[in-house]
């Protein structure tokens, strides 16, 4: 066949359901303008015919854009924009994030459609569900497990974890990022399914950590819209362009299982036959706790379990790969500003001496270690968008008409709270002292009030992702010290960090080098361990 002619078939094909998505944009902003009474939407960039600003996002960077667009339009905390039938309002202060997700929570605690959120397994995720019924049972099982009291019992552990992350940068500091990672989804393990990973090479972190990497780039909103307005996409033969996004998620499916799976029956086989010396988690819990329920809330309640544990596991695996995520930010920035671990250390020396690692009971005591977490969140966000919520029910909010259905979009976190440089003068440098006083104490500033969302879509496990990046970060300055790497001549390596972007964003693989502080070493963190210190 003429290549003309397969060019002609194809343009056929797509002629149908280009015209039915174009039919469907034209009668839902009819319906909007209809919906609104002479009421204004918020402002924002000038939409063109059905595309609306499509072509004006940086789908790998949006949040870049929607800084653009603020900037554009007098510095406004509130804009809407559309990418073709999507509505967007783009939040861009805490106290308009404040006002809507979390008093407003009732309208406001939704989640947008993500097309490809199911081909690529994120069905079984509650945190990607909408708000109903289920959502409550999985959201409540998870809280049991994760609130603020409850996880103080996971500290022994994530110090644990922590201490045996440095001894692996001792043995092998150029995979410093795949120990970050190891790291992290042991505390996730360990957390919800009493699973105890090995230090290195463990097959179920392997199974998760290949989810992760396979799934994480084609969920966020801007990527999925695409396929939300042509989901014939997932249908077209495999020669076509862009068939290969079908093998993707197909794979990243069958990692998806396999991390819903897996651990959750280690844990069922763990509770039929206990060990000696069994080790708290979610899932062993509450299989022992659901057990006085009688059918078929107990059916009801297996499966809110296992979603609430697959998305425990994978949302926290996710909010861990966040935790390794900000450790390479915080390698980053070690390395390029030794001044300020070399700060850490002296104050981490003089209130702990040389003899022990920090412990949560120390907290308190650092406010200098304290303030390069706060700053390494700022500095750089990892997660710059956050997930997004959507509306329930279309509300006024200053005068303006905000659409049911419509997602909304916090980018506070980049544009106008982190790079704001009336709140923080200097906003690119990394500045731990911008959060504290004076006399050395912490100010009330902490990035933590807006780094894990609001309302009632609050990270659940923000409590212990918060517990688990100051262990990480403590200890790493209390046992390393991070240089440069150098080359044959003995000169330092400079080069320009360059980033990895996704729902999550970190930086890629830079050169430097991590090496044990003079009075530390494997025999020294061996004593340290035994005694507890």
């Amino acid at each position: 066949m003429p290549y003309y002619s397969i060019s002609s078939a194809i343009g056929l094909v797509l002629l149908v359901p280009i015209s039915v998505v174009a039919l469907n944009i034209i009668s839902r902003l009819v319906h909007s303008r209809r919906e609104r009474k002479g009421l204004p939407l918020p402002p924002g960039p000038t939409p063109i015919p059905l595309l609306g600003n499509a072509l004006s996002v940086n789908i790998e960077e949006p949040w870049k854009t929607y800084t653009t667009w603020k900037a554009a339009h007098g510095e406004c905390e509130v804009l809407y924009a559309r990418l073709l039938d999507q509505e967007f309002v783009v939040l861009n202060s805490q106290s308009d994030a404040v006002e809507l997700l979390e008093k407003r929570s009732q309208i406001y605690s939704d989640r947008p459609f993500i097309a490809t959120s199911e081909p690529y397994g994120f069905r079984f995720i509650f945190a990607f569900q909408g708000y109903n019924d289920h959502w409550r049972l999985c959201r409540r099982i998870f809280h049991q497990t994760f609130r603020a009291d409850t996880v103080l019992t996971f500290r022994p552990m994530q110090l644990r974890r922590a201490r045996q992350m440095i001894v692996n940068i001792i043995d092998d500091p150029n995979r410093y990022a795949s120990h970050y990672s190891t790291f992290a989804s042991a505390v996730a393990l360990s957390a919800v399914y009493g699973y105890e990973p090995n230090p290195r090479n463990d097959p179920m972190v392997h199974i998760v950590d290949r989810f992760i990497q396979a799934a994480l780039p084609a969920t966020t909103p801007e990527r999925a819209i695409l396929f939300k307005m042509f989901p014939f996409l997932w249908r077209i033969p495999d020669w076509v362009p862009g068939s290969s996004l079908k093998r993707e998620a197909k794979t990243s499916c069958e990692w998806a299982v396999k991390t819903a799976e897996t651990p959750y029956q280690y844990a069922q086989k763990r509770t039929v036959s206990p060990p000696r010396h069994p080790t708290l988690s979610m899932v062993s819990d509450h299989i022992a706790r659901m057990q006085k329920y009688d059918e078929p809330y107990r059916s009801d309640y297996t499966s809110a379990l296992k979603n609430a544990s697959s998305t425990a596991v994978i949302g926290m695996c996710l909010f861990m790969h966040i935790t390794s995520s900000t450790i390479r930010m915080f390698t980053l920035a070690m390395v390029q500003n030794p001044h300020v671990w070399k700060r850490a250390q002296a104050e981490i020396d003089v209130v702990l001496g040389m003899g022990r690692l920090p412990n949560f009971e120390d907290r308190p005591l650092l406010p200098y270690v304290e303030a390069v977490l706060r700053e390494t969140q700022r500095w750089q966000p990892v997660i710059p968008l956050g997930v997004p919520h959507a509306t329930s029910g279309s509300d006024i909010y200053k005068g303006f008409y905000i659409p049911k259905g419509m997602s909304c979009v916090c980018t506070m976190i980049l544009s106008a709270m982190t790079r704001d440089e009336a709140r923080y003068p200097n906003a690119e440098q990394f500045t731990p002292e911008r959060f504290l006083t004076p006399a050395g104490t912490l100010t009330d500033d902490n990035p933590a009030e807006y780094s894990f969302g609001f309302g009632r879509r609050i990270c659940p496990g923000r409590y212990t992702g918060d517990a688990s990046v100051w262990s990480a970060i403590a200890t790493m300055l209390a046992a390393l010290e991070f240089t440069h790497a150098t080359d044959a001549e003995g000169n330092d390596i400079m080069f320009e960090p360059k980033y990895a972007n996704g729902l999550a964003r970190h930086p890629e693989a830079f050169p430097c080098r991590i090496s044990p502080r003079s009075h530390i070493s494997k025999t020294s963190l061996e004593r340290i361990f035994l005694t507890g210190g």
